[in-house]
C-alpha cells in the first residue's frame, strides 16, 4: 500500500529528500513521473495507461506535502521501512487504506521506475 501524508502535516519538508522515488512533493507543486526515476518520454505504466513521463501532473494537495501513489513503493527495494514515516516529526506519514498493494506489486513498481 502506498503511504499518505495527512492534513496534520506541518510542511517541514523532512520527508521529501528521503524518498528514493521522488514521490513526495510540496503542496501545490506539479509532479512528473520522470522526477527521480529512469522514465522519459512516452511510457506505458504497469496498469496499461500511456503517459508522458515529462508532462506536469496536477498536484494532489494544494495545502500540504503529498505522496504520488503511483510512484510510492513504501521504500521496498531500498529500505526496510518507509523513510518518510521514519523522519516525520508529527507522524503524519501513514499507510493509505485507499491504495493497498502487495509487496510484489511494490517491488515491481520499484523495478519499473528505476531499472531499464
Amino acid at each position: 500500500m502506498a503511504i499518505i501524508i495527512t492534513d496534520e502535516c506541518i510542511n517541514c519538508g523532512a520527508c521529501e529528500p528521503e524518498c528514493p522515488n521522488t514521490a513526495i512533493y510540496e503542496g501545490a507543486d506539479d509532479w512528473r513521473y520522470k522526477d527521480g526515476t529512469k522514465l522519459k518520454g512516452k511510457v506505458i505504466l504497469p496498469d496499461g495507461t500511456e503517459i508522458d513521463a515529462e508532462a506536469a501532473q496536477t498536484p494532489i494537495s494544494d495545502e500540504v506535502y503529498y505522496i504520488v501513489p503511483g510512484k510510492c513503493t513504501e521504500c521496498k527495494g531500498f529500505h526496510d521501512e518507509p523513510q518518510c514515516a521514519a523522519v516525520c516529526p508529527v507522524d503524519c506519514c501513514i499507510p493509505d487504506d485507499n491504495h493497498v498493494e502487495s509487496e510484489e506489486t511494490l517491488l515491481n513498481r520499484q523495478s519499473f521506475l528505476h531499472n531499464e
